[in-house]
């Protein structure tokens, strides 16, 4: 087998981003602090599948969630829990891409 058809394999079963692309996703947009950015994204994106963060405008602190339909859930709960830490806000989003 060589490298090119090991990689195939292993990334037709479980890569992440596969499955992010092949998926409806839901997105939301927060803007939050700037020195927040970094902290979000690294805990968002620390449970690894559920939703990956973009930054969408570095100079107004906004970042744009794109979270797998089936986490919906899971990811609502870690923002509940972040609003603890840190001031963010919901500013559109919601739609199915």
């Amino acid at each position: 087998m060589s490298r090119r058809d090991l990689f195939l394999d292993v990334s037709g079963i479980g890569c992440y981003e596969y499955h992010m692309q092949e998926r409806d996703v839901i997105t939301r947009n927060l803007r939050l602090d700037r020195r927040d950015i970094a902290y979000v994204k690294y805990i968002l994106e620390g449970y690894e599948g559920l939703v990956t963060v973009t930054t969408i405008d570095r100079s107004e602190a906004v970042v744009q969630l794109s979270i797998v339909p089936d986490f919906t859930s899971d990811v609502d709960g870690i923002l509940e829990a972040l609003k603890g830490e840190i001031d963010m806000c919901e500013i559109g989003g919601g739609e199915r891409k």
